[in-house]
């Protein structure tokens, strides 16, 4: 496991933002993806997975009857990446994972919600461009068609319109990433990107494991968080904006104004002990 233990906020943002030019567009866009995980030790399962007992043969069954409920809200489109997507956004067990382009966006998830407190973090950072090299030729085909490094619900569409298709055009198991359709100001804000892997039971970080060079996982200390946390609050990276709406800033204010207090001073204990 490529894991990369930081103690500090400097040393945390040197992790996130390594390898960050492209000397082929001479600019600072980094090709990865990231996931902030407030338990350093929480693996990168679905919400799928996480529904337990057959989910495999549930998956079918969850896609059809929300795409049947669901079309009152109008749908702009009838595909199965869409409804997908769409059912991830909001809250439906599924097969996609969700990443940011935002490395920021990343540390505030790591830094809030019940068990963010106590226990060490983590952001995970995917080099999805390296990772779509590793694709079926027929995806890659897609990507160089459209000068793309990701993939949009409509392109996966015209490759591969079927969830059951997937394992067909490869013997292993093959891991992509989307950016989904923006519905709404909270897809937008955040910044948002999903990964999906051909065989929904196995886990991003198990299909990672045999592919050190294409991660990297950045462990930062609970005692750190604190720091994290009132500094990515003055940078504006909160629940206000990333999840726009009366929930969000109730959300907001809820923990701005909570009691909580630091029990470490920043860098109060290491993420390697």
């Amino acid at each position: 496991m490529r894991t990369v233990y930081v103690d500090t906020w400097q040393e945390l943002q040197e992790a996130l933002y390594a390898q960050a030019y492209r000397a082929d567009l001479g600019r600072f866009r980094s090709p990865y993806a990231f996931r902030g995980l407030a338990d350093a030790s929480s693996a990168l399962t679905t919400s799928l997975c996480r529904l337990g007992g057959d989910y495999r043969g549930m998956e079918r069954h969850l896609i059809r009857n929300f795409r049947k409920y669901a079309r009152r809200a109008g749908a702009e489109q009838d595909s199965v990446w869409f409804w997908l997507a769409l059912g991830q956004h909001h809250g439906l067990p599924t097969r996609l994972l969700d990443w940011t382009f935002s490395p920021q966006v990343a540390l505030h998830f790591a830094t809030t919600g019940p068990r963010a407190q106590g226990c060490d973090g983590a952001v995970w950072c995917v080099d999805f461009a390296r990772v779509h090299d590793t694709l079926p030729e027929r995806f890659r085909r897609a990507l160089a068609d459209e000068g793309s490094q990701v993939f949009t619900v409509e392109m996966l569409e015209a490759v591969v319109p079927r969830l059951s298709s997937l394992g067909e055009l490869s013997s292993d198991p093959y891991l992509l990433f989307l950016e989904p359709p923006s519905w709404d100001e909270r897809i937008v804000n955040q910044f948002a990107l999903n990964s999906v892997v051909s065989d929904p039971a196995l886990a991003v970080d198990a299909w990672l494991a045999d592919r050190p060079d294409l991660w990297r996982k950045v462990v930062f200390p609970a005692g750190l968080k604190g720091e994290i946390r009132d500094k990515l609050d003055q940078a504006n990276i909160t629940e206000r904006v990333l999840f726009p709406g009366l929930d969000g800033l109730s959300a907001w204010l809820k923990r701005q104004y909570g009691a909580l207090r630091y029990t470490e001073p920043p860098g109060g204990r290491s993420a390697r002990s």
